[in-house]
């Protein structure tokens, strides 16, 4: 902790730094760095010698603070995950990072609710998961029989190197470029390398090709640096991945150069979410996550079983999780009136612009032709879109369980166990009631706590409840 601790505060502090180095070099007084550097590490020292926990029976605590002294103190009953990190200095020093997950209420609570445990031996970290996942007997009741070994763990899936192409199919590199960009040009670099007589030579070359020629080198550039940006990324973050499974425990380990580990009580699984972005899934390839008590699926890592990976993979690995009963699953259609509400609510706001665009051509405003080719051109993409969308709607009722699927652009198919459903609502706006159809939440304490069979004929809303579970229509609510 005493390596690891200034070197984090380090990077945390690095304008402090940048700024002291800075100060020091102009006024030949260096002492400014050393103060910076001896803060950081009196600091570090403060956080190692006020920093403990404890395992006790019943409870788990966490003793930090500086100046305000916090004591955090969580249930034993109430762990819901365990995700173990280790970044590359920690991985070098032998050492590894505990976060203790009692659930996204509790998370969204603040700071103060993050357990997390840093800088611990790894030799000791497996143990001390195992014991943080096991419910610990009560010590008022009478011993029962001897602990039975749990049985070995089998692996359920390995990362291949060929998921890789399915990395450039997101906005990952895209991104990482955009903010790379803007936080060169906020520094002067970017403006630095724009002057630059090679880069300018290259642009007057470009530019006497042409604006439409420019534009097109500009945005391969863009693809390729970005696809290749997505690819590294891909690759350090669910590299050597491996799932395996005991029978009690969904056990998720990857990385290479920063490793995460999280593990999964099935005790507390509720279903799985299958997604697949439109790019994703014109490729043939889907993300699977889980859908845990306590665990939110905004927290990607934790909750993640497959990163993009082909689909056939993904369906089989949601088969092994949740078992049989989804063979032969055909998703139901929701009718021809939540089809025109896709086509309605795509197509009716290019129909007033258009109008307007009319209007204005007849009252003497000059409307080219390239302002009507664009509206023909967004209105085959918003009926494309609108289709798309109506053909990825629909739900099934297996026994006991209950599957909905929505979306276009990211689209998803959730997977719930009847049990774990604690409430039903029936939802219907003013356009739904004209139109006869009604939403159909599912609420749940897992995941991201309800999920919407969409547009379902209103007729229809409350048989499927008495389907997935049966008595829950004989409390009716109204929202």
């Amino acid at each position: 902790m005493l390596l690891v601790h200034p070197v984090t505060e380090a990077v945390k502090f690095l304008p402090v730094l940048l700024v002291s180095l800075i100060l020091g070099s102009q006024s030949g007084n260096h002492l400014w760095g050393l103060a910076a550097v001896a803060a950081l590490v009196g600091v570090a020292i403060a956080r190692w010698l006020t920093t403990s926990y404890r395992i006790g029976p019943v409870h788990v605590q966490l003793r930090t603070g500086v100046v305000e002294r916090k004591l955090l103190s969580i249930p034993r009953n109430r762990i819901r995950s365990v995700d173990v990190e280790a970044g590359p200095l920690h991985r070098i020093l032998g050492l590894a990072v505990v976060r203790i997950g009692t659930g996204q209420r509790a998370e969204k609570a603040g700071r103060t609710a993050r357990f997390e445990l840093n800088a611990l031996d790894a030799r000791v970290v497996p143990a001390l998961r195992e014991a943080l996942l096991t419910r610990h007997p009560d010590p008022a009741l009478p011993d029962g029989p001897a602990e039975v070994a749990p049985p070995p763990a089998v692996e359920i899936a390995h990362w291949s190197p060929t998921w890789v192409r399915y990395a450039p199919l997101s906005m990952t590199g895209v991104l990482t470029v955009a903010a790379a960009v803007g936080l060169a040009f906020q520094y002067g670099i970017g403006e630095r390398l724009a002057n630059a007589d090679a880069v300018a030579a290259g642009l007057q070359w470009l530019r006497g090709l042409g604006v439409v020629v420019m534009v097109g080198v500009g945005v391969v550039a863009l693809l390729v640096i970005a696809s290749g940006l997505a690819c590294i990324r891909y690759l350090l973050a669910f590299g050597d991945l491996r799932v395996t499974d005991d029978g009690h425990v969904l056990h998720v380990s990857h990385g290479l150069l920063r490793t995460r580990q999280t593990t999964l009580d099935r005790a507390r699984l509720r279903g799985t979410s299958l997604r697949e972005p439109l790019l994703l899934r014109l490729a043939g390839g889907a993300r699977l996550d889980a859908v845990m008590t306590g665990v939110s699926t905004e927290r990607r890592h934790s909750s993640m079983l497959l990163p993009q990976a082909p689909r056939g993979d993904a369906l089989r690995m949601r088969h092994l999780v949740l078992g049989r009963g989804l063979d032969g699953v055909t998703l139901a259609r929701h009718g021809g009136a939540a089809r025109r509400r896709r086509y309605t609510r795509a197509l009716v706001p290019l129909a007033v612009v258009a109008a307007g665009a009319a209007v204005a051509g007849a009252v003497g405003a000059p409307i080219r032709w390239p302002v009507w080719a664009g509206i023909a051109l967004l209105a085959v993409a918003a009926a494309a879109l609108a289709y798309d969308r109506y053909r990825g709607l629909g739900h099934a009722t297996p026994p006991g369980r209950l599957v909905t699927r929505s979306g276009s652009l990211d689209r998803s198919t959730h997977t719930l166990d009847a049990n774990g459903i604690v409430g039903w609502t029936v939802r219907q706006t003013y356009f739904q009631r004209r139109a006869g159809v009604a939403t159909v939440i599912a609420a749940t304490p897992a995941g991201i706590g309800g999920y919407q069979v969409l547009d379902l004929p209103a007729e229809r809303a409350w048989p499927l409840v008495e389907t997935v579970t049966p008595g829950g229509c004989d409390v009716w609510a109204r929202r």
